[in-house]
């Protein structure tokens, strides 16, 4: 997650549209599997699955990466295109060394979001009175999450909640500028990303394999979003709004039905560290924290306020863990 510096609401709907596109090119470049985002006004989410670094890119492969972060190529450009591919062919030293750095930008979560970040950077500015100065606050925020299972889809419905949590639709299939949204209205991309979500989807005894049918994703999806009732604010038989959700959730330490708690800010999700199986969290917590001399040990704990299955997380948070305080 990264955020607009000092939380300005700068991105409108042309700036929410070119940051949703430069994120497609730049995974694509970059070799990153988008799973699903959520672009706000202020701020972005993106769920992403980082492959092991892999240094046997073809040289073809290399350049339609490359040329993927130029869509509307200039003449100089193009002119590049034909030097680097003349220079990949005939395998010289200069074509060595492109091809180490630009290997070293692919297969990296950091370098994603540095790429993402400056050319979107480089591009408001541009077009907004040739503004100076940063646009992001800070670096970006990160959460290792789970690649499978209940925690990831938990997570990937918290992010495409985000345009319900602001109050700009009641269903994000309405919000072009999430991943649902775009699955829902046939980006062949975005579908992929949902049906990996849930490819390991339990059903009963049975499992979808490495990749879920779009239907039983878009499905279990929905469903998870929506729970089963009228409506995602249901309570034991009743309504209720998301001040008295956190006011449960917060002050009486109670339980709460899942699509009603995702659709208030849970910091498990944005201010976490890991998250998972309570075995997947202790195999990542003690390499996390040996890194960063962490002492005594921080152990993983187990999510509390809903049914959240076997989600477990490390975090070091002092505040309230659900709501804008």
């Amino acid at each position: 997650m990264s955020r607009v510096v000092g939380g300005q609401m700068l991105l409108g709907k042309r700036e929410k549209e070119v940051l949703r596109k430069m994120l497609w090119q730049v995974a694509d470049f970059c070799g990153v599997e988008v799973l699903t985002y959520s672009i706000m006004t202020n701020h972005f989410h993106v769920l992403v699955r980082v492959p092991e670094q892999d240094r046997a890119v073809s040289d073809t492969e290399l350049l339609r990466r490359f040329k993927v972060l130029y869509p509307k190529p200039t003449k100089y450009q193009t002119a590049s295109f034909a030097r680097l591919e003349t220079a990949l062919r005939e395998g010289t030293e200069d074509a060595d060394k492109v091809r180490a750095q630009l290997l070293a930008r692919m297969h990296e979560l950091s370098e994603f979001m540095k790429t993402l970040k400056q050319r979107f950077s480089i591009w408001y500015n541009r077009n907004h009175g040739n503004r100076l100065g940063t646009l992001w606050m800070d670096r970006f925020k990160s959460v290792l999450v789970q690649g499978e299972g209940n925690p990831l889809q938990t997570m990937a419905a918290y992010i495409d909640l985000n345009p319900v949590r602001a109050g700009l639709v009641e269903d994000p299939k309405d919000y072009r500028w999430c991943g649902y949204a775009e699955a829902v209205a046939g980006n062949v991309k975005a579908q992929r990303g949902l049906e990996v979500i849930w490819a390991t989807y339990a059903n009963g005894s049975k499992r979808l394999g490495k990749a879920a049918s779009l239907k039983s994703a878009l499905s279990a999806h929905r469903s998870l979003i929506f729970g089963k009732g009228a409506s995602p604010w249901t309570h034991k038989g009743k309504l209720i709004d998301r001040k008295a959700a956190e006011k449960v959730l917060n002050e009486q330490k109670g339980v709460l039905p899942l699509p009603v708690v995702l659709r208030c800010r849970v910091r498990y999700f944005t201010d976490g560290v890991v998250l998972g199986s309570a075995d997947f969290v202790r195999s990542y917590a003690a390499q996390w924290q040996a890194g960063r001399g962490c002492e005594p040990v921080v152990a993983g704990t187990a999510a509390r306020g809903a049914t959240w299955g076997d989600l477990t997380v490390v975090n070091k948070m002092r505040r309230a863990v659900f709501g804008a305080t």
